[in-house]
């Protein structure tokens, strides 16, 4: 099995569309107007999941040639060198330690080469996956978050969690980051 993290491309429309549509709790990530069709999918790679060392980026996790999942870094905000870490894995991809090792190797790659001093994350509190990848790729809790997220009419609380470039690096095997 070859695992890389790449940028995406509208090449990837249909594995983002299959990942979606095989996960209700995946989808809203996406809000209710987001992509539906292939081609809005195809839009959505080229307009949202760049890659811009300035402000963002978002990188596919592929295995064998194929998107399974996305990690990324957001907000990037230079004043005070912090940025927003983000995962997701396919519901086939889940429970490799695929979404650890990537976001533990994009936290290397954001400390060595955006300039980022803090990556902060943030799970809501019913999603003990999410919570365990954080922990797994060397992010520490901080804190509790009430009611910060609002999916439709349910309101859940988040747990923060944070990882600074001088935190040691998780006993986890890198994935290569091919920009």
């Amino acid at each position: 099995m070859l695992v890389t993290l790449r940028p995406w491309t509208p090449d990837d429309a249909a594995a983002l569309l299959a990942a979606r549509a095989g996960d209700p709790e995946l989808d809203k990530q996406f809000g209710g107007s987001g992509p539906r069709t292939l081609e809005e999918h195809e839009a959505f790679i080229v307009a949202e999941m760049c890659v811009d060392p300035t402000s963002q980026v978002s990188l596919a996790i592929d295995v064998d040639g194929r998107a399974v999942g996305n990690v990324g870094v957001g907000a990037i905000e230079p004043r005070h060198n912090t940025g927003w870490m983000h995962y997701w894995t396919a519901v086939e991809a889940r429970g490799a330690g695929l979404a650890s090792r990537a976001c533990a190797s994009l936290a290397r790659y954001a400390f060595e080469h955006l300039g980022v001093h803090r990556l902060e994350l943030g799970h809501r509190v019913n999603n003990p996956a999410s919570c365990r990848v954080a922990h797994r790729a060397g992010f520490a809790a901080e804190g509790l978050e009430r009611h910060k997220l609002r999916y439709g009419t349910e309101r859940f609380d988040v747990e923060t969690h944070a990882r600074l470039a001088t935190d040691p690096d998780p006993d986890l095997a890198p994935i290569p980051i091919l920009l």
